[in-house]
């Protein structure tokens, strides 16, 4: 059975989809059979993969509206070695035809009963909002992976994140819960970004992983040529601590990597 997360933080530019792409990709080389849902209307995780999100005959818009299934809409991502749901700028109109349906905070979940077999790890790629998406994304998890970067506005938007998630998990999915904070973009020069580490530490514990994703030019490069950072620069410290960032998921989640 599929572990599946999400990777959520209502504020926007925190490094949700350069996570998304990176750690895919990196539990791929450690052997994970990885599915990776873009559920932003931009399109982002899907171009990141090597995937042209205008050239999509089928995408997560067709299987949220119950047109097409996961099967038959998912691309390969020859470059990362995972496989992609996409997305495009058709999803952004998902949420207003959504509306009528019933049970339509639960269209991703259903859409995915029949993938767990497939995958180890699914990994959903949410938009920077609590929208109808991110609720599907959020219906559908086992747990929430919460990028953020160690800036003092990033702690007012994880306080809202938090109760969005306990909301979520009292309502509508009982599953539901904090995997673990990761602290991105992350640089130790300045005092502030020290600071806020600390605190979230003291506040959090241990639901804060211990790798920490440095700032780091040759992650924000690769998505212009269509390839996760691990690829495009292996050794990269940003590439190498996604790489530690997967091993640690993978314990996490109990599975034996052999």
């Amino acid at each position: 059975m599929a572990q599946v997360f999400c990777i959520a933080n209502q504020k926007g530019g925190v490094g949700k989809t350069t996570t998304a792409i990176n750690l895919a990709a990196s539990l791929s080389t450690l052997k994970q059979r990885v599915l990776l849902i873009d559920l932003d209307p931009q399109g982002n995780a899907t171009m990141g993969s090597g995937v042209d999100k205008h050239q999509l005959k089928s995408s997560v818009y067709q299987v949220l509206l119950g047109l097409e299934d996961i099967q038959n809409s998912k691309y390969r991502s020859e470059s990362g070695g995972y496989d992609v749901l996409p997305a495009n700028r058709n999803l952004a109109g998902a949420e207003i035809e959504l509306v009528d349906f019933e049970h339509r905070e639960s269209l991703l979940r259903a859409a995915l009963a029949k993938e767990h077999v497939n995958y180890d790890f699914v990994l959903i790629d949410c938009p920077p909002a609590l929208s109808l998406l991110t609720l599907n994304g959020l219906c559908a998890a086992n747990g929430v992976i919460v990028p953020m970067q160690c800036e003092y506005f990033a702690l007012e938007g994880l306080s809202d994140l938090v109760n969005s998630i306990k909301q979520v998990h009292a309502n509508l999915n009982s599953d539901l819960k904090i995997i673990g904070l990761l602290r991105v973009m992350f640089d130790p020069r300045t005092a502030l970004q020290q600071q806020v580490s600390d605190q979230l530490i003291n506040h959090f514990g241990d639901k804060v992983f211990k790798t920490v994703i440095p700032r780091n030019v040759r992650l924000a490069e690769a998505p212009s040529y269509g390839l996760p950072g691990v690829v495009y620069d292996k050794a990269s410290r940003g590439a190498k601590a996604y790489v530690e960032f997967a091993q640690e998921m993978i314990q996490r989640a109990g599975i034996k990597n052999d």
